[in-house]
């Protein structure tokens, strides 16, 4: 039997962060993935995510504001360039979000549509644009690959391939974790496993309903350079055709992503088919068509990924017994993840609990 101080279930974004801040503190820690490294089944592959701190909600831009300073130690230690600063522009915002964008000390400016149209050509704009400067672009495949390197440099044990299969609870601090050829013993589990959290540890620990569904973003070939583009983001008032709101980025060598926000199809993570719905489909180039003049909506590839989304779009992050879970990161997550490295870490160590708005069951008294 493997013995460990801890054992992390789910070697994605968060799984690795946990193991990576686990090793840093030099704990005995052994990461399992169950899929080969690289692989696009999950949550945390491709090229390209959204870092952002415009959050009109204090709790959400300190964390954010934890991982920008964690991604650049992460850059520093493995020599990775894994956070490129774009910019960032939302239009449609409504009055009360953007008023608070500036009481969580958001950093921003207000555009008229002309002003933004003349910085930003490849979008249209036709209402007034909010411009967060700070706003960039995570390379999410080498995000995943640091995390692990730096972790197994500090002494973290990585394997691939290695299927957990049931996590036995035996006490407080005793935890068994077994995989298809073999079991771990350790004083506590993390289980980074977000799409598949309630069929792992859905029989150990109290989950709020979890909603995962199979996106479908797309990249569209850019007409103007990839390097001249911000992130964005594109709200519409109730839900129509373009599903109440878009969100996009550049993917150098790839070209412009561009998806809805979690309005996929509910899926089975074991059992996904990575295939676009036509509908959507075609809204999406309807959409670049009509407000994306720096694309060809006639040339595109397809994306799959999963979004694991709470009642709430709040985070799951808490302990119960041996077993801390994340999960429910609701397709916005990732720019926090080497944050949220340090939130289970903390968990697992039994350090400070992060804020009451993670717990598992919401709840409002004392843990």
């Amino acid at each position: 039997m493997n013995s460990y101080d801890i054992v992390v279930v789910g070697g994605g974004a968060m799984g690795s962060a946990a193991a990576w801040q686990l090793a840093r503190r030099g704990v005995g820690v052994v990461l399992l993935e169950r899929y080969a490294a690289g692989h696009a089944n999950g949550a945390s592959h491709g090229a390209s995510r959204i870092f952002r701190l415009s959050y009109p909600d204090a709790v959400y831009v300190a964390l954010a504001r934890e991982a920008l300073g964690l991604w650049r130690q992460l850059e520093d230690a493995t020599g990775e360039r894994l956070l490129t600063i774009t910019g960032g522009v939302d239009q449609g915002t409504p009055p009360d979000v953007a008023a608070g964008y500036a009481a969580a000390g958001v950093p921003h400016e207000s555009l008229e549509p002309r002003a933004a149209a003349g910085r930003w050509p490849g979008i249209r704009f036709d209402t007034r644009v909010l411009h967060f400067p700070d706003s960039g672009r995570l390379h999410a495949d080498r995000a995943v690959a640091a995390l692990q390197h730096d972790a197994a440099a500090h002494g973290a044990v990585v394997r691939h391939s290695a299927r957990v299969t049931a996590i036995e609870v035996l006490g407080e601090d005793k935890v068994l974790v077994h995989t298809e050829g073999e079991t771990y013993r350790a004083r506590r589990v993390v289980a980074a496993v977000n799409a598949w959290a309630a069929k792992l540890v859905g029989g150990l620990v109290p989950l709020p309903p979890l909603r995962v569904t199979q996106e479908q973003p797309a990249h569209f070939a850019a007409r103007i350079p990839e390097a001249d583009w911000p992130s964005f983001g594109h709200r519409f008032a109730g839900p129509g055709r373009f599903y109440g709101g878009v969100y996009g980025l550049a993917t150098p060598g790839e070209g412009i992503k561009v998806g809805f926000h979690g309005v996929g199809p509910e899926a089975d993570p074991d059992r996904r088919d990575f295939a676009p719905e036509p509908g959507q489909l075609a809204a999406l180039r309807e959409y670049a068509r009509q407000w994306l003049p720096g694309v060809d909506p006639d040339v595109f590839a397809p994306i799959s990924c999963t979004y694991t989304t709470t009642p709430d779009s709040d985070f799951v992050l808490d302990r119960h017994g041996p077993v801390v879970v994340a999960t429910g990161f609701s397709g916005h997550g990732f720019k926090f993840t080497p944050a949220i490295g340090r939130v289970l870490a903390d968990l697992a160590l039994d350090g400070p609990r992060p804020d009451r708005r993670f717990a598992s069951t919401r709840r409002s008294e004392p843990a």
